[in-house]
């Protein structure tokens, strides 16, 4: 069964459809790369996954579960929006880290938040802070920052950054783990260090939805490749067999100017 299902997915802004029919699941452990263009529509759908944008149209499901039905306006309660975003942790292109904190505090931030709202917090409050920081120092760890977590963003690399975002996103240990362009604020150098970090967690199954421009990396990655253009999906399938034999024009003229590039 599959983990996420995403069912004819339409969003407008503006009179413009950004998002028209998207249909696509995909399996727990496995990994789905999402390219195209600039502008095709990679992000907007990023966004609808974590209820960033609703969609005006569609059905989201994780594990079976309806998340969102435009057909069932129970399911558009601003209420419940937090509680289904924690299906999904979003590592963003431009890091999102929060200036005033350091490594460690920004993993564990919203953890702390979230656990105060446990009946048992004021009478475990200790506990719990430490059970945080421990699993925090351990995601850091494992993205390779033992030694930075008491830096301040200002005094990482982008490289290093984007590592604490993922540690952050890891964090709430949510369903599905999305990236969106998560290389595309680096220099050339520090990009190898995050897809480094983000083969790791695929070689672990870890679940994840990534937009990426990086095509080598989402060929010998991803288990599923969505090519979008244009607010579509054109094309999906097996990388080797979209990459190397794509059925569709459109994927093909894409494709071409990526080589000639």
């Amino acid at each position: 069964m599959a983990i996420l299902e995403v069912e004819h997915i339409g969003k407008t802004f503006n009179h413009t459809e950004v998002l028209k029919d998207i249909s696509f699941s995909l399996e727990k452990g496995k990994v789905v790369s999402i390219i195209g263009s600039s502008g095709s529509g990679k992000t907007t759908l990023l966004r609808c996954l974590n209820f960033l944008e609703k969609p005006d149209e569609g059905v989201i499901r994780v594990n079976g579960e309806t998340l969102f039905d435009s057909a069932d306006p129970s399911t558009w309660q601003e209420s419940s929006v937090r509680k289904k975003r924690l299906h999904f942790g979003l590592v963003f292109q431009s890091f999102n880290l929060f200036p005033q904190y350091t490594a460690l505090e920004n993993v564990m931030l919203a953890k702390e938040l979230l656990v105060k709202e446990q009946p048992d917090y004021k009478s475990r409050k200790k506990e719990i802070h430490d059970e945080i920081r421990l699993l925090a120092e351990d995601l850091l760890a494992q993205m390779g920052l033992s030694n930075r977590m008491n830096n301040y963003p200002h005094q990482l690399s982008g490289g290093q950054c984007q590592r604490v975002a993922i540690a952050r996103a890891l964090a709430l240990k949510p369903d599905i783990l999305c990236f969106d362009e998560p290389t595309s604020a680096l220099d050339p150098e520090l990009t190898g260090e995050v897809l480094k970090v983000i083969k790791e967690l695929a070689d672990k199954e870890t679940t994840m939805v990534i937009v990426t421009h990086e095509m080598a990396f989402a060929r010998d990655v991803a288990h599923q490749v969505i090519f979008m253009d244009d607010g579509y999906i054109v094309e999906q399938g097996d990388p080797k067999e979209v990459f190397e034999n794509p059925k569709e024009e459109r994927t093909r003229q894409f494709l071409s100017r990526f080589n000639q590039g």
